[in-house]
């Protein structure tokens, strides 16, 4: 069997727990894990706050939506420090490395739900039809007759720019309330959907656990710094991770940076360090002005988690990113339609590619995995005694209730309009194609962000004039595209994965980690939700973050606005071309990796290549692609593990940068330095 990440020619990146077996059922019992449960139940809320404030409030310093986000790192890194001296003076009041992966990952999904993925995208979604309803775009009568009014905190068949919706984007006055009834009733209707999305990704990462994890081994590059934080990926003849002085060799390298680049925004005299630059502002004459957006940006964070991957993997990501921009040219020069795809940032005929290689990818994920699933199977049936004692939730509650889940969140798109064969269509998309291949992006390759770049209703365009969806479906279209397939910033079914990998790499049994993932799911989307609408209604929406308040949050609409008419935009030759173009791309990389061996490419890099995260990543990936190769030459795999703890020190250096600028904005309301992922 096939594992994507294999190249027997290129040597890996040892996993976190290396000396570690990464079951817990090989180990001693449990340790407790109250004391993480509740740290991690008290800083839930703390996260939240620090997210949104740096996100929203800072605009430029996104440091919550990240798969493993610096503002969790830089908590962790601080629980670290305080937890050090507790162990030398008072040991039994020290926090163990069980506790501080708890809670690690109750942060961890405390920042994805008040990032992008959930209340960045779900409470701005819910009162822009209202306030930006105008003559010109005719949302009064396309949309508004199909919203059911328990989905929104406005009335539905009231004027424009009500006060519950204007004072959102524009603040409430001095004496005014904030209108907290009126969105208990919204927000406790959207809770079932996403209540009901998050537990089939939580039931889907116990059913792929096994088979991710025991049979195909990725590595998990993600979840390495913070288990070496904690002292659990370190074996006894090692120096610990946070007493290595190339930690903080590494560690001192960014953080002099961008203290530099703090200081330079706050007094313009100290010289800058330019960390960021646009190559089309080079190439301005044809056909080399055809290339989309691409800018070079230099992250050390970036280049330390890259570093630890496979270098094919790592070449694949830049070499099909460059290849993206040279079939730009060639269109260019061709003067073919470069029509984009619609809310994603790359052309039609790129963005079909990408789904031809996520479809084939996602279908080769379950077809190697047919032994594993067979046997989870016959469990659920009762033909076999399952193996399932030591998983997060035994395969049977974990099938059955996927499926529940799934039920119920299909139930919810019917009852807000959608036909029930397009509510399946959609979550069909979602679980088992981007959901799928986004996780593996993360437990794979080690993609910090998770962004893809087509939506399920781009395949339904191939096959069905768009129009002929009727009002009511093109108006949930809208909702559900803009709140669960766009910007996959923040997928919790990665996160979930990770946090079992943790739960291997601390000796903890996965199935006690549930009392971490739920509590912080609750007490996440409360204190999100809470913070999120007081922050806009005491500052004016239109005064944060624009991509939030004044871009993603109005995409939906504007995109499916010209669908109400007959025939508009049709995709052409162009798109069924493509996505036939990527089926048979993908099907020769992965074929490829199975019979060669020295095969140089890698599929994932391809599905990528048009994401917003390689637009980000691509030039990271050159530079630490060509250090891993120069290093393992002239150095083997011994000068590589002397090396890794700098390059972690690199990601912990930038990624505390980052949490520090953002308490110093807060406290001294200083600028803030720029962030190459942000």
């Amino acid at each position: 069997m096939l594992r994507l990440h294999r190249n027997p020619a290129t040597p890996t990146a040892a996993a976190p727990s290396e000396g570690v077996p990464t079951a817990p059922e090989a180990q001693s019992p449990s340790p407790p894990l109250w004391r993480g449960v509740l740290l991690g139940a008290v800083l839930v809320p703390v996260t939240c706050f620090v997210v949104a404030w740096a996100e929203i409030v800072l605009k430029t310093l996104q440091i919550g939506y990240l798969q493993m986000p610096p503002a969790v790192i830089g908590i962790l890194l601080l629980l670290v420090a305080l937890n050090a001296p507790l162990k030398r003076l008072a040991g039994r009041f020290a926090l163990s490395a069980q506790e501080l992966m708890v809670a690690y990952s109750m942060m961890v999904i405390a920042s994805m739900i008040s990032s992008r993925g959930l209340m960045q995208k779900l409470l701005p979604l819910l009162v822009t039809p209202n306030y930006l309803a105008t003559d010109a775009n005719d949302w009064r009568s396309l949309y508004l007759p199909n919203l059911k009014q328990w989905l929104v905190p406005f009335d539905v068949t009231g004027p424009d720019k009500q006060y519950v919706a204007e004072r959102f984007f524009e603040r409430v006055r001095a004496g005014e309330p904030i209108p907290w009834e009126l969105w208990v009733r919204p927000l406790l209707a959207w809770s079932v959907l996403v209540l009901c999305v998050f537990g089939a990704f939580l039931c889907l990462a116990s059913l792929l656990r096994k088979q991710w994890v025991d049979n195909e081994k990725l590595s998990f590059p993600l979840v390495q710094l913070p288990l070496e934080m904690a002292g659990a990926g370190t074996t006894p003849h090692e120096v610990p991770f946070l007493r290595n002085r190339l930690t903080w060799l590494g560690f001192a390298v960014p953080f002099t940076v961008f203290f530099l680049k703090g200081m330079h925004a706050w007094y313009p005299a100290i010289p800058d360090i330019p960390m960021e630059w646009n190559l089309n502002e080079y190439f301005v004459h044809p056909p080399w002005n055809g290339i989309y957006y691409t800018p070079v940006k230099l992250s050390f964070a970036v280049i330390g988690f890259l570093f630890l991957l496979p270098s094919d993997l790592v070449f694949s990501v830049w070499f099909f990113f460059v290849l993206t921009r040279a079939q730009d040219i060639v269109a260019r020069a061709f003067n073919m339609d470069t029509s984009a795809m619609p809310m994603y940032p790359a052309p039609l005929y790129r963005g079909y590619q990408a789904m031809g290689a996520y479809l084939v990818l996602a279908g080769y994920l379950l077809w190697v995995a047919r032994p594993h699933l067979r046997a989870v199977w016959e469990t659920v049936v009762g033909r076999r005694k399952g193996d399932d004692a030591e998983e997060l939730l035994p395969h049977r509650v974990a099938f059955w209730g996927f499926w529940a889940c799934a039920l119920g969140a299909g139930v919810f798109l019917v009852l807000i309009g959608m036909s029930p064969w397009l509510a399946a269509l959609q979550l069909f998309g979602l679980f088992f194609v981007v959901g799928l291949v986004m996780a593996r992006s993360t437990a794979e390759a080690g993609m910090l962000m998770t962004e893809t770049s087509f939506r399920p209703a781009d395949f339904l365009r191939l096959l069905v004039p768009m129009h002929q969806l009727g009002p009511s479906n093109l108006t949930a279209l809208a909702l559900s595209d803009s709140l669960l397939m766009r910007d996959q910033r923040g997928i919790l079914l990665s996160t979930f994965l990770d946090g079992l990998r943790i739960a291997d790499g601390v000796r903890v049994s996965r199935r006690r980690f549930a009392a971490a993932f739920l509590p912080a799911l609750l007490i996440a989307i409360v204190a999100a939700a809470v913070i999120q609408l007081w922050l806009p209604y005491s500052k004016g929406g239109i005064t944060l973050y624009s991509y939030v308040y004044n871009a993603n949050n109005r995409w939906g609409y504007e995109d499916y606005q010209k669908y109400f008419q007959p025939g508009a935009l049709p995709v052409g030759w162009q798109g069924p071309t493509f996505l036939a173009v990527g089926v048979a791309v993908t099907g020769f990389l992965v074929w490829g990796r199975t019979a060669l061996g020295w095969f140089p490419f890698h599929p994932l890099g391809y599905a990528l290549c048009s994401s917003w995260t390689v637009i980000v990543f691509w030039f990271a990936a050159l530079i630490a692609w060509g250090i891993k190769v120069m290093l393992l030459r002239y150095g083997g795999m011994k000068l590589y593990r002397q090396a890794r703890p700098f390059f972690l020190g690199m990601i912990l250096g930038e990624f505390t940068s980052a949490l520090l600028w953002a308490l110093a904005n807060a406290l001294l309301d200083t600028p803030v330095p720029p962030f190459p992922w942000a």
